[in-house]
């Protein structure tokens, strides 16, 4: 079922390794026995103005399969949203014309995570069930499997650097690279060991991760595969995922902190924000095209929170489904995805551009 609703909406001003070898492809089962569900047509809603950003018009949820347990989501270049059913071990594909939902089987044992759309218009998946990398692509929804060379990795997320190659995280305290164009795996062991998680690549192509366990981010060297450890300014406060700016400034969301932080690699310098309300706890970070900051928030009934860095303030959107839980956010222009998680749905915000 598909529903929409009106948000409510609150300003607030801010307070101050070793390598593995290429590995070969495989096909698990056959995704033809995919299951497919049908949504109602969606429902218009308005939002209040805002006249220092764009306005938000609203939220609108779809549900998936119940089981699902969506994870991550990645939109996909024809309108359609990808998203890891991590309950089930399927990739799902959401159509929001339509409401129309596929889901495909990853093969026996997989429990996805995250899912980004490559260079080749495929949905690459980071499973750690199956400690692979999965490709599935668009138009066949065929899937190709291939394995890290590690067990118990538990992969996490993935971000293409500038020259297509993929890199990935591991909590258990590895990350790596996969090269589309030979199937070379390459897995690094982390300094500081367990806590990769989120990965983001900036513009120039620069690579960074954040470690969930160690509370800190780390710059990549796409050529060498070594990691550079960088500390936020906060002890222990958690950095979850990243995220870069179009001027290659890194988000971080820190979960323990329940802050957004902004690292320049240019001049190694931190800023750091509270979120608004009492307990927040900053999960998902992602920049929109107007280079405004998205977060999600587990504090209180669960929102996503927008922060302008112009004018240092902060927007709290209250997620339509009280404890959704959104760990993931991605966008397209006027729009922002996440997973319900604990809902078995997924839920875009629109605003206008």
């Amino acid at each position: 079922m598909r529903r929409a609703v009106t948000v409510g909406m609150v300003v607030l001003a801010a307070c101050d390794a070793g390598g593995s070898s290429p590995v070969a492809s495989t096909t698990p089962d056959d995704p033809s026995t995919a299951a497919v569900i049908t949504a109602p047509p969606p429902v218009t809603t308005t939002q209040p103005s805002s006249t220092s950003i764009p306005r938000v018009i609203g939220y609108e949820v779809y549900e998936v399969p119940a089981g699902s347990r969506p994870h991550d989501v990645a939109p996909a270049g024809d309108g359609t949203i990808w998203y890891t059913a991590q309950g089930t071990g399927r990739l799902g594909r959401l159509t929001p014309a339509s409401g129309e939902v596929e889901e495909i089987p990853l093969g026996a044992g997989s429990t996805p995570h995250g899912v980004v759309v490559g260079p080749d218009g495929a949905a690459w998946i980071t499973d750690g069930g199956l400690d692979a990398i999965i490709r599935v692509d668009e138009i066949s929804s065929a899937v190709d499997l291939f394995p890290i060379g590690i067990r118990g990795a538990r992969l996490n997320t993935a971000a293409f650097d500038g020259d297509g190659v993929l890199w990935f995280t591991g909590q258990s305290g590895v990350y790596g690279r996969f090269d589309p164009r030979t199937e070379a795996v390459d897995v690094f062991e982390a300094p500081g060991g367990a806590g990769p998680y989120g990965i983001t690549a900036t513009p120039d192509g620069d690579v960074f991760y954040a470690s969930l366990a160690e509370s800190h981010i780390a710059r990549i060297d796409t050529g060498t595969g070594e990691a550079e450890r960088i500390d936020p300014p906060t002890p222990g406060q958690g950095a979850r995922r990243v995220w870069s700016d179009s001027s290659g400034m890194v988000w971080v969301a820190e979960w323990n902190a329940g802050q957004v932080g902004r690292f320049d690699p240019v001049a190694g310098t931190w800023d750091e924000w509270k979120l608004p309300g009492e307990s927040p706890q900053a999960y998902a970070v992602y920049v929109d095209e107007t280079d405004k900051v998205w977060l999600s928030d587990f504090g209180g009934d669960h929102a996503l929170v927008r922060f302008d860095p112009v004018s240092e303030t902060f927007e709290r959107f209250p997620l339509p489904v009280p404890g959704g839980a959104v760990r993931q956010l991605l966008g397209i222009p006027g729009e922002v995805w996440g997973a319900l998680s604990a809902a078995d749905a997924l839920v875009v915000l629109r605003y206008e551009r």
